[in-house]
């Protein structure tokens, strides 16, 4: 019974906080849905069918929307496909990881290889769209090593991977086996090789990256993150949402218990919405971007937020950049190439105007 009761709260409260965000951020038909964090693919597929309504019904629908779920690749969450799919979602988005037992424990992960190839095989079954994302650069990964892994992953026959070098964030328990002396990552020249590996692979396997960790086959870009990285307006919805909508920055509370407070007090999630200052925009906009193979329009960048294409980006640098082959300028497009995409940060460092960066 409580279980009935908490989830007509959830449905009451989700629908609530939805609303609120179509009165300031209605117009457009959604072309794309993305139901992400914890554990969404445990929802009971009649909640996602109740919030698909309510948000066709507020928005409308895009004829060719994208509707995409994350799940990690347990049996249990498995289990729910059919019924996720029969609610409206047409993709979906796979924890994998690895296939390696070994290396799934190394990560923490819960699933086993077996499991997480059972629930791959279960989504292909009922899904139109599947992805499944792998790390690589471990510890002990060679080349040798990961053009296998790599070589069986592509078999698979998914039209979108994502494909993400293990990075050591401050403040994990990698970090402190790092400090610990107990974890010793890959040197950055092994990591850039597995890269170069990763990229040549997709691409000659008909799954050309899009973005610097994203590969699909021509179509089947995951939308929704496109519309991120293209730096268009997007409403976040629920616990720890964030959003942005007409130069406005919104996040939700994330506790669930706080959320729950926040819509029953003032009718939505969110605990903060900040406006954005046009140059905080523009950075943006130019991170994201560049992070995506087709680059960004200077001019259609410059007219949109009413800076010149100086105060966007240092030309000197771009020049500079550009005879060294680490990005490429065509007309009004600039973008970076292959060996510039392995060191992406560095470059983007050096190309950002500084009024942006000051700013």
């Amino acid at each position: 019974m409580r279980g009935s009761i908490e989830l007509a709260a959830w449905r009451t409260a989700l629908i609530a906080d939805m609303r609120a965000e179509a009165a300031v951020a209605g117009g457009a038909a959604l072309n794309s849905i993305f139901f992400g964090g914890g554990t969404p693919s445990l929802m009971p597929p009649s909640l996602v069918a109740a919030l698909l309504a309510e948000a066709q019904a507020l928005w409308g629908f895009d004829r060719a929307i994208e509707i995409t779920l994350e799940a990690n690749p347990s049996s249990v969450e498995a289990a729910n496909f059919a019924a996720l799919a029969g609610a409206g979602v047409n993709r979906v988005s796979l924890g994998v990881q690895s296939l390696d037992d070994a290396e799934l424990k190394f990560l923490g992960r819960l699933h086993g290889a077996d499991e997480a190839l059972a629930a791959l095989e279960t989504a292909q079954a009922h899904f139109a769209r599947v992805s499944f994302d792998l790390i690589y650069a471990l510890p002990g990964h060679t080349p040798e090593l990961w053009e296998e892994r790599l070589t069986r992953a592509l078999g698979f026959g998914t039209g979108h991977m994502s494909l993400y070098q293990l990075t050591i964030e401050p403040g994990t328990r990698f970090a402190s086996d790092v400090r610990a002396g107990t974890l010793t990552p890959l040197d950055d020249d092994a990591a850039a090789q597995l890269f170069d590996i990763t990229q040549e692979m997709t691409l000659a396997a008909g799954l050309p990256a899009y973005e610097t960790s994203n590969h699909a086959r021509p179509g089947e870009e995951s939308r929704h993150n496109l519309v991120y990285w293209r730096y268009q307006d997007y409403a976040g919805i629920g616990p720890g949402a964030h959003g942005r909508r007409g130069g406005m920055a919104t996040v939700r509370h994330k506790k669930p218990e706080n959320f729950l407070a926040a819509v029953a007090r003032q009718g939505d999630g969110i605990a903060e919405a900040r406006a954005l200052a046009v140059p905080e925009q523009a950075s943006e906009a130019l991170l994201m971007g560049l992070r995506l193979t087709e680059g960004i329009d200077l001019a259609a960048l410059s007219a949109r937020f009413g800076l010149s294409v100086a105060a966007l980006v240092d030309e000197a640098a771009l020049a500079r950049l550009c005879g060294l082959g680490l990005m490429w300028a065509q007309g009004t497009r600039i973008g970076v190439t292959l060996p510039g995409r392995g060191v992406l940060d560095a470059l983007l460092a050096e190309l950002v105007a500084d009024t942006l960066v000051a700013a």
